[in-house]
């Protein structure tokens, strides 16, 4: 009892949420409901004029003029009801995607701002569900939801008191089988709603599973998977199926159960009529009117279950959204300080990270850059270098300890500015579905054509670029496909370098580049260095002979430091990597 208590508290707590997108709406949001009620109201107008009609103008007067009139007045309201509908399922449809793209600029929004830690637990697949399909289930909550069931049980109410008002005991008989149409209504809402919770974890597991291969689709090829990925993803389809069917059984079984039901009720009434028309002064209008009464009351009941089942796959769907709305895992950005330039030193000081519990992947790590100064940060796999450039990228937070530039704790910097002069180049560069120009630029409206085509001349890019199909005009497909790694490796130096960035960090761009592409970046970092204080993570220890310090990682610690020459004087472990090296590549 406790927990049904629960669940209908948090229901409703739902309810007023998703309303108070309504709030910047208020003009359609109120004509809807005007119109709604209107509708409800001019439901009963049609057959109390039947009955007037042909009580009247049929059985008494004999009046063809009356009835004529009577017709008239019926067409005065059928047309005054459709064009209400008209408007309605506008302005109702109209709320509904206004609403849809609120919320859905509202989840994306925050998306930006969530962690990378969130990313590394939540599939794409997940979010894409929650920011597409999840919210345009919420479209339907407001076309075919609240207002709509609301102006149906308004219906509902004044068809029940003007059937009491005419004839009491021809009511009775037609809501005898009312009873059991709540009790199917019941078992129908409560199966349906299992199977819409059912068909929103099939769709989000389908377009999880989707997305992730696609996107990885060389590598399923690759190792001749093909087969073995299909049937995963027939199980999974299979799964969407069976959920599918499961609440398209409870439609087929609980429509005809209304049917039968308003069969029951329409016969009753007919049968009483018959037989004690007499008695009870049952007239054609009377029959008339009850038999539409019968057939108008069990349709709202039977589209009222239907929509609250809509209503309920929009719960959940919006139960879901909130649930991404209401992650707190966003970077803070409470800082103030506006950060320009390195005019000092960045510092670590006994930095502690785990990306998972205690897992630490730093431990107690404590090193300077003095600004203008160019450092390197080697290491096997794993030793902890990336991390670093995510934790001065914000991309994380550390657990203990201090990351600071000129004695300001980075915390302290208002975050766009300390990325907006942070360059950072990855191995695995991402581009997108654009022109060059545009992929450079990231479409920002600062950063000119002039600037771009003058970035690329400094840093001896500009002939490359123009070799390309269109130049700086190439379109590039999605995440740059059509280029191989070392044309990214270039696109994204100049990336880095139109923003003037003035930290540079290169993270480990050279790893899988030919020795040509090599060369070029290296006269591309040796150009972006220049003046800024960078930092390089390097697999190929040749590319950093001229950095002025190198860091040596080792299981999340440093255990050297020194400039090439010093580490290469003494036996070190760069000095064993570096002759390592050397010998596999002579």
């Amino acid at each position: 009892m406790a927990e049904e208590q629960k669940y209908k508290s948090i229901n409703t707590g739902l309810i007023r949420r998703i309303l108070s997108y309504t709030a910047a709406y208020k003009p359609l949001f109120y004509t809807s409901v005007f119109l709604t009620l209107l509708l409800s109201s001019l439901a009963i107008v049609r057959p109390l004029l039947i009955l007037q009609g042909l009580n009247k103008y049929v059985e008494k007067e004999k009046s063809i003029e009356g009835l004529y009139t009577t017709c008239f007045y019926i067409l005065c309201v059928l047309l005054t009801e459709a064009i209400c509908q008209v408007i309605n399922m506008r302005i109702t449809n109209l709320l509904g995607q206004n609403i849809v793209r609120d919320l859905r600029n509202q989840v994306y929004k925050h998306i930006l701002h969530l962690k990378n830690t969130y990313f590394d637990n939540t599939p794409v697949g997940t979010l894409v569900t929650r920011a597409i399909s999840d919210i345009e289930s919420l479209s339907d909550v407001f076309a075919q939801g609240f207002i709509v069931i609301m102006g149906d049980l308004v219906m509902l109410i004044i068809f029940v008191v003007v059937m009491f008002a005419k004839n009491w005991v021809l009511t009775l008989l037609a809501l005898s089988t009312i009873p059991m149409l709540f009790v199917a209504t019941a078992l129908f809402k409560k199966g349906v709603k299992k199977t819409f919770t059912l068909v929103r974890n099939a769709v989000s597991a389908l377009n999880t599973f989707t997305q992730e291969h696609i996107t990885g689709m060389k590598l399923v090829q690759l190792f001749n998977r093909e087969e073995q990925e299909f049937e995963k993803f027939k199980e999974i389809n299979a799964q969407h199926r069976i959920a599918n069917i499961k609440s398209i059984f409870y439609y087929s079984v609980f429509f005809p159960v209304v049917e039968i039901l308003s069969s029951i009720s329409i016969a009753l009434v007919i049968w009483f009529s018959g037989v004690n028309a007499n008695t009870y002064h049952i007239g054609l209008g009377e029959i008339t009117f009850f038999l539409m009464m019968i057939n108008m009351l069990f349709r709202p009941i039977r589209m009222l279950a239907d929509r609250l089942n809509t209503l309920q796959m929009g719960m959940v769907s919006a139960e879901r959204v909130f649930k991404v709305l209401d992650t707190n895992e966003k970077i803070n950005d409470s800082g103030r300080i506006v950060f320009e330039s390195v005019k000092q030193n960045i510092e670590f000081k006994n930095v502690w990270f785990a990306y998972k519990d205690e897992h630490f992947v730093l431990k107690d790590v404590s090193f300077k850059i003095p600004a203008g100064q160019t450092v390197a940060l080697v290491g096997a796999t794993g030793a902890g270098k990336s991390t670093i450039i995510n934790l001065l990228s914000r991309f994380y937070e550390y657990n203990k300890g201090s990351v600071s530039i000129d004695d300001t704790e980075i915390r302290d910097f208002d975050l766009s500015t300390l990325r907006k002069n942070t360059g950072v180049v990855l191995q695995d560069v991402y581009l997108f579905n654009d022109s060059i120009l545009n992929n450079i630029t990231l479409n920002n409206p600062e950063i000119k054509s002039e600037d771009v085509i003058e970035a690329t001349r400094q840093i001896g890019l500009y002939d490359y670029i123009l070799s390309l199909p269109g130049g700086f005009n190439y379109q590039v497909t999605e995440r740059g496909q059509s280029l191989s790694a070392g044309q990214r490796q270039l696109i994204a130096f100049i990336r880095a370098f139109v923003y003037k960035p003035s930290i540079f960090i290169l993270d480990e761009a050279t790893a899988t580049i030919d020795t040509q592409t090599e060369m070029l970046i290296q006269l591309a970092v040796e150009k972006i260095s220049e003046g800024r204080t960078s930092i390089i993570i390097a697999h190929r220890l040749s590319t950093i002979k001229h950095v002025n310090r190198i860091l040596v990682f080792d299981k999340g610690e440093v255990i050297e430091e020194g400039s090439m020459a010093e580490l290469l004087q003494r036996d070190s472990r760069f000095k064993k990597l570096y002759e390592l090296q050397n010998g596999m590549e002579v």
